[in-house]
């Protein structure tokens, strides 16, 4: 028995495994915004709440249920005037795997995060 083509899966499961980037921003942005709510920036803080933040993200995306394997990052930064450039390259199978970021900009700080997902 051979395994089902794209064509022969039917489109509400070919819709349900694709990487809904709008929701997962707003996933995103939920965990990010009740982590740093009105928090001033305190490097000491910084690793708490990169924790708090990728792990939280990584839960909710577990319990999304979807069959991927997920890369979650995030960036505190003070905001003191420094610059800030990052980029991403990606070769992935561009039905099922996709990313969705959130920026967080504060008085006195940055806060980007990423999640790629990619479909097993």
């Amino acid at each position: 028995m051979s395994a089902p083509t794209e064509a022969s899966v039917p489109s509400s499961v070919q819709e349900e495994k694709k990487f809904n980037s709008e929701a997962i921003s707003g996933m995103i942005k939920e965990v990010v915004e009740s982590t740093l709510q009105d928090a001033e920036y305190t490097h000491g803080k910084v690793p708490g709440w990169n924790n708090a933040i990728t792990e939280g993200c990584m839960k909710k995306l577990k319990e999304m249920n979807k069959n991927c394997k997920y890369i979650v990052t995030c960036v505190i930064m003070q905001k003191n005037g420094g610059g800030f450039y990052a980029g991403s390259s990606v070769y992935w199978d561009n039905l099922h795997d996709g990313s969705a970021s959130y920026r967080l900009d504060t008085k006195s700080l940055h806060a980007i995060v990423n999640v790629f997902g990619l479909s097993q």
